[in-house]
């Protein structure tokens, strides 16, 4: 598919946009003609429940203010590293013009829906379809655009936060890495080869980023709901270990392991859709300091048919994300034990 771009962001090009109103348009499967007349259906629907998202809490807006009006790109200047030289006695002092490295974070990525309530059917149905199809497409937003975003990350992380020699100082951290992942099981692994205590991973992970002096104060991990189980089954379970006063095992709340804040997340990427083998899992863990996230547009408005009777029911949210210091961010490959 053919595109050209503006600024880096994507545009239609000749051939990619359907026409507003396609000949042939297939209908809804069921029709929602059918589906919500009063005299045939009841007014409860069934209850629909989302993948949870994790992005607003791993990573920070600090630029979003600087692009929400106008432009699509911001240009982040980094603190540079300055050189400390021995001094001597009656020696030349050596001039150091200190440089730093330019980061951009550009807006080019977009999302949308477009959907039209028709006049008749808006009448014939007992339920306000256009509340219960925004709310929906609010919650559809949020989870795309965390398993975007999320899929970014991967190997976006230090090279010393990563792979299967990760430490910056001590070099010897395995963490895995796509083909030869950890194995990770709740506890006793009783010497079988290659197979870890989730307590020992996330002890791993905290260790790489102190080696790289990230501060312990925000930390974040985010892990699968297969983790999280194993979690509860370790010695974590021990209301001791975790400084809470009630077993985890019994309250289900996982809150703080070794300075991590513990959040789980479906949306993390898996298998082969992530360029990973079948039945890899990648982890997550860093500060709010390493990844940043813009969204410039994010509008829902309705507005009357031109082409028939009806309404329509559009929205659009277009935005960026930047991993901006991989020292900050750390990875895992693991598989279940």
């Amino acid at each position: 598919m053919a595109y050209t771009t503006t600024g880096g962001f994507p545009l239609a090009g000749a051939g990619t946009t359907p026409p507003i109103y396609p000949t042939g348009s297939a209908s809804p499967n069921p029709a929602y003609a059918g589906t919500f007349i009063p005299i045939l259906w009841s007014t409860k629907l069934i209850e629909k429940f989302y993948a949870s998202t994790v992005l607003a809490a791993i990573s920070n807006t600090d630029y979003e203010g600087e692009i929400k009006n106008k432009g699509d790109t911001v240009v982040i200047r980094t603190k540079p590293t300055i050189t400390i030289k021995n001094y001597r006695a009656d020696g030349l002092l050596e001039i150091e013009r200190p440089g730093s490295n330019i980061i951009e974070l550009k807006i080019d990525q977009g999302k949308y829906f477009n959907l039209i309530l028709d006049d008749v059917y808006e009448v014939q149905a007992d339920l306000n379809m256009m509340n219960m199809w925004s709310d929906d497409a609010a919650q559809q937003f949020k989870i795309v655009v965390d398993t975007e975003v999320l899929k970014t990350l991967l190997g976006q992380a230090h090279p010393k936060n990563m792979g299967t020699t990760a430490g910056m100082i001590s070099n010897n951290v395995n963490l895995g890495v796509t083909g030869t992942p950890l194995q990770i099981v709740a506890r006793n692994p009783a010497g079988t080869a290659g197979k870890i205590e989730i307590v020992d991973l996330l002890v791993r992970l905290g260790q790489v980023l102190d080696e790289q002096n990230i501060p312990e104060t925000g930390r974040w991990v985010v892990i699968p709901a297969w983790i999280s189980s194993q979690i509860k089954m370790s010695e974590l379970r021990d209301a001791s270990l975790t400084g809470d006063g009630t077993s985890i095992l019994r309250n289900g709340r996982l809150g703080m392991v070794d300075r991590f804040t513990i959040y789980v997340s479906n949306l993390l990427p898996s298998g082969t859709a992530a360029g990973l083998a079948a039945g890899e899992w990648v982890i997550y863990a860093g500060t709010q300091h390493a990844l940043t996230f813009a969204s410039q547009i994010n509008k829902v408005e309705t507005l009357r048919s031109e082409m028939t009777f009806g309404t329509l029911l559009r929205g659009l949210q277009v935005y960026g994300s930047k991993v901006l210091d991989g020292k900050a961010l750390a990875q895992a490959i693991v598989v279940p034990g």
